[in-house]
């Protein structure tokens, strides 16, 4: 006589996670709203689910389907200056959230955050365990940034900056520093940290005297800003750096799901209704038209894992 294998449970907020509903965190906090109930009853942190039992959130219900997750995508944008990292402004400010691709059944979580003064590359995903794992601490995913800086900087600042000056909320320090050339006042680093914390790298700079004038965020983890990214644009991520950056958390490239074939060969309309780019013979003056409208570009990514991109034109 067989034992009977009891099912599988999750974590509530991974199921909702993988669903695309947002990221752990975002979820978490949802929870502990009492937005989320589990067969009626209100949800709590920590709460393992079942997958037959009833989730809800708002009063809709999640999609077995859903519950499956939505289809990894992978964006690049250039984020400008002059923008907000949030869906939504109280002081009508523009956000980064205005010029993505429109969504069916998911939304876009964006990886990380800049600040309103800072540009460079964002990354948005609509796989919510996949922005967990790349914001986590413990993942220990470096950031780049091209920085412009406003006085003079000796050796015993840089040695400073690489050992660690304390900060209102910790010491902090890069793990590395690159001159990068420049002119009179003004001269351009390359610093990488592997940490988050708001507005980190211009309070380290500030911390031995000198002033960030330009910060561009240049490389997150395996992922560069690719060259001809316009600020305001975005791109879907290549599918080789998209792997390399899946595999840099820990996580397993997402299976495609396989639909049968009609009598006639061909897969049914609901199997083709959302499909990968492909690359196609595109005339200049068609090119240029998609990238003003910001349509998605049908070319593979220019993102590339170089580690070292070279410097921002020294202004």
């Amino acid at each position: 006589m067989t034992e009977k294998v009891p099912p599988t449970t999750e974590k509530l907020q991974k199921v909702l996670a993988r669903a695309g509903l947002g990221s752990r965190r975002e979820l978490e906090l949802w929870i502990e709203d009492g937005r989320v109930t589990v067969n009626g009853a209100v949800a709590k942190i920590g709460d393992r689910v079942l997958p037959e039992q009833d989730i809800r959130v708002d009063g809709q219900p999640l999609s077995a389907s859903a519950r499956h997750g939505t289809r990894r995508r992978v964006i690049l944008y250039s984020k400008p200056e002059g923008q907000v990292c949030t869906m939504a402004d109280p002081e009508g400010r523009p956000t980064v959230f205005d010029r993505l691709p429109v969504l069916r059944g998911a939304r876009w979580i964006v990886i990380g955050r800049l600040d309103f003064n800072t540009q460079g590359l964002l990354l948005f995903t609509t796989d919510g365990e996949l922005a967990n794992k790349l914001m986590h601490p413990s993942s220990q995913i470096e950031r780049e940034y091209a920085v412009r800086v406003l006085g003079n900087v000796d050796a015993d600042m840089l040695t400073r900056l690489r050992a660690g000056v304390p900060l209102d909320d910790g010491p902090a320090h890069f793990d590395d520093i690159r001159d990068a050339g420049g002119e009179g006042a003004n001269h351009w680093y390359h610093v990488t940290l592997k940490e988050g914390r708001n507005r980190e790298v211009r309070r380290l700079w500030e911390a031995v005297g000198v002033k960030v004038s330009r910060l561009i965020r240049v490389r997150f983890g395996p992922v560069t800003l690719p060259r001809m990214l316009r600020p305001g644009r975005w791109e879907e991520m290549d599918k080789e750096v998209m792997t390399a950056l899946i595999e840099s958390v820990g996580l397993a490239p997402q299976v495609p799901r396989h639909h049968k074939k009609s009598a006639s060969g061909k897969k049914p309309e609901s199997a083709t209704s959302e499909r990968t780019p492909r690359t196609r013979l595109r005339t200049p003056g068609k090119e240029k038209a998609d990238r003003a409208a910001n349509k998605r570009p049908e070319k593979p990514s220019t993102a590339r894992t170089r580690r070292h991109p070279r410097s921002p034109r020294m202004a």
